[in-house]
């Protein structure tokens, strides 16, 4: 199944309480649920003024749903063609 990164364009983004973290991981986890296990969010990185999020999905359309259900944006859906690591050097 397709990988995407989601790159949300939240200001102040990294100056959120650990509180407020944990209502917008309920509200996504709360309509995850209600969507079906074809998509499922991976994990986020927040940084200052943005979230970028990694979730797997049968396609950018069902990302674009679960944003506009949770109320949450979506700047940018990129499909992830290939993963490396420093593995892949050896």
């Amino acid at each position: 199944m397709p990988k995407y990164v989601i790159e949300r364009e939240i200001p102040g983004a990294g100056k959120l309480s650990s509180q407020e973290l944990r209502a917008i991981s309920q509200k996504s986890c709360s309509v995850l649920n209600t969507m079906g296990p074809q998509i499922q969010w991976l994990q986020s990185y927040v940084t200052g003024d943005k979230v970028y999020c990694v979730y797997i999905a049968p396609n950018e359309e069902l990302i674009r749903e679960h944003a506009q259900q949770g109320g949450f944006p979506a700047n940018r859906v990129s499909e992830v063609t290939t993963i490396i690591d420093p593995t892949t050097a050896e």
